[in-house]
């Protein structure tokens, strides 16, 4: 039997692939290459396909019987939270279709479970400090969000008249790389977005200094990639089980991490002197997310086990081995 792993080629997608290979599972990769690079997972067998567009889920059921799939990993979708203020339709379209056409391949299939890469967006801005699965209300704030957890409702209806075993994983901010080879192809989150800065010669910036923090800057709950990597074979196990209790589970370590603290791990793990710029807030982001990790810790057995040193440190020297994002460091303090 073979794992279907939908946008594997991207940046989580890729580290979950290599976590599988490592496992001695046989992998099969659709992806649209549209944020991924195909060889990043050596090994699986790849489809290229845009899985929103009309008619994918017939191409999913065909790769389904195919390839023997039992179980299918689902992350292709657009992540950007800013984006998707900006673009609600598009996202709309791409990740509530994207999700439609996986659930109506497994729906005329045998593959029968499915991990869905859910978010902590889903929450919104929480009533409490730090988050478990089931508080309410649950108010997205942004399209992107609204998406991911539509994804899970639409998962959790589909499990009874369908068969499916579902379950959701509510990343909260990934970071951070195991092999070097797997470096995060796109500048889109925080630690990447501070490399590119210096290598651009330009003052990493903060999105707003100014919401209800102890330093004024958001708060989040930062998990390596690694870790999140193992999270996805653990639900992959737990979905074997008979007697499930929960669907939705944090993948997270409890713990908050402001901005400008990575701001301030970033100078002591890179030794660059820079200083950052303070840019306005972002539309969409709430001031603090964390997760309680209790769930997942003690259904599946899973626990983080890197913090933010690793990821800083990790995602420092995947960034220099890549010739294209090498940053000169003696040559940067002469001309900064």
């Amino acid at each position: 039997m073979s794992v279907l792993v939908t946008g594997g080629c991207g940046y989580i997608g890729a580290h979950v692939v290599h976590a599988l290979h490592q496992a001695g599972q046989d992998v099969v990769v659709v992806d649209d290459l549209s944020y991924g690079k195909a060889s990043r997972i050596e090994g699986a067998r790849l489809y290229g396909a845009d899985i929103a567009a009309p008619g994918a889920d017939e191409r999913l059921a065909e790769i389904i019987r195919d390839d023997n799939v039992d179980s299918i990993i689902h992350f292709a979708a657009r992540k950007q939270v800013g984006e998707s203020v900006a673009k609600p339709l598009w996202y709309y379209q791409q990740n509530v279709n994207g999700m439609l056409n996986v659930l109506k391949a497994m729906s005329t299939t045998d593959a029968k479970k499915l991990v869905f890469s859910s978010s902590a967006s889903t929450y919104g801005e929480p009533p409490v400090s730090v988050v478990p699965e089931d508080v309410q209300p649950m108010v997205p704030i942004n399209p992107y969000g609204q998406t991911k957890l539509f994804g899970e409702w639409m998962a959790r209806a589909c499990e009874q008249p369908f068969g499916i075993r579902f379950c959701a994983l509510r990343y909260f901010n990934v970071a951070g790389c195991g092999p070097v080879e797997l470096e995060d192809p796109a500048i889109l989150n925080l630690i990447p977005m501070l490399f590119d800065r210096l290598k651009q010669g330009k003052a990493p910036a903060i999105f707003g200094d100014d919401y209800p923090t102890p330093d004024g800057t958001c708060i989040r709950d930062y998990i390596h990639i690694t870790d999140l990597a193992d999270a996805h074979l653990a639900a992959l196990a737990y979905l074997d089980r008979d007697q499930r209790r929960y669907d939705a589970f944090n993948v997270g370590t409890g713990k908050g991490t402001s901005v400008r603290q990575i701001v301030d791990e970033v100078k002591k793990v890179t030794g660059l002197p820079f200083k950052e710029a303070i840019e306005p807030r972002r539309p969409g982001d709430p001031a603090q997310l964390i997760g309680s990790p209790k769930r997942i810790n003690e259904e599946m057995g899973w626990h983080a086990r890197f913090d933010v040193e690793d990821i800083v440190e990790s995602a420092w020297k995947a960034w220099q081995a890549n010739p294209d994002h090498h940053i000169d460091t003696d040559a940067w303090k002469q001309t900064n």
